[in-house]
Formats: structure tokens, sequence, C-alpha cells
């Protein structure tokens, strides 16, 4: 029976997984920068090399805690509600060339979801 609670707690929480920066990564491309900026906010860090423009937005996600749940058979899951994300937009002739994500992202959303808050509105306008 506790394995049953286990799997439908799983199942509810993916749920909750976000598709946003994966989304964003080929939804902005060709976005121009100033409605990137629109949409993102202004960058933490702007640098520009080699005929490019890198902007840089930094995220520090902190959570209440962990939530952790324990099942016979040493079953243990912990999810973490903390995620710091540095989402990273390239620039060229004054479109986005490419986005990338650094830093420990992952949350109980998902692979890079520490990212979302950043681009939410970027995507669900799909600027272009």
């Amino acid at each position: 029976m506790r394995a049953f609670l286990l799997l439908c707690i799983l199942c509810l929480g993916c749920g909750g997984c976000t598709t946003i920066p994966a989304e964003a990564q080929h939804d902005l491309i060709g976005v121009s920068r100033s409605d990137l900026v629109a949409c993102a906010g202004v960058p933490d860090q702007d640098e520009t090399r080699d005929n490019q423009e890198v902007l840089v937005w930094k995220i520090e996600k902190s959570g209440s805690g962990s939530f952790s749940i324990s099942a016979p058979l040493d079953i243990s899951m912990t999810i973490n509600t903390n995620g710091a994300c540095h989402v990273i937009a390239s620039v060229r002739d004054g479109k986005v060339a490419r986005v990338a994500y650094t830093g420990p992202s992952s949350t109980w959303q998902g692979k890079d979801a520490a990212c979302a808050p950043v681009l939410r509105a970027c995507v669900a306008s799909a600027v272009k």
C-alpha cells in the first residue's frame, strides 16, 4: 500500500514539472534583444566579446526546506525546493542566438526549473 501511495505522490509531483526552460531554448531564438529584456527583465550582467553580446540573469531560489518520504525496503525520496540558475543569452546582430543555463538549477519541478521565473513571460508571450 505504501509503495502505491509513493507512486501516486511521484505521479502528482510530475504534474508540477516545468517545461519553460526547454521551450525558451527553442522559442527565443531570433527574438530581438529589446524584446528579450522587455519580457525577462534587465540582466544582471552584460558583456560584449567577439561581436557577440552575452546577457546573464542570476537567480537564487530558496525554499522553506525539503520534503522527505520514507517507505519500507529502504526506499526514500527527498524533494528539495532550493535551486540556483544563471540564464545566459547570446545575442548576435541584435537577435538571440542561443539560450543556456548554468548552476544547480534542478528542483522538484524538474531540470533547470530554477530558471523558469526569468523566462516565464518570454515563453508565454512567444515574442517574435
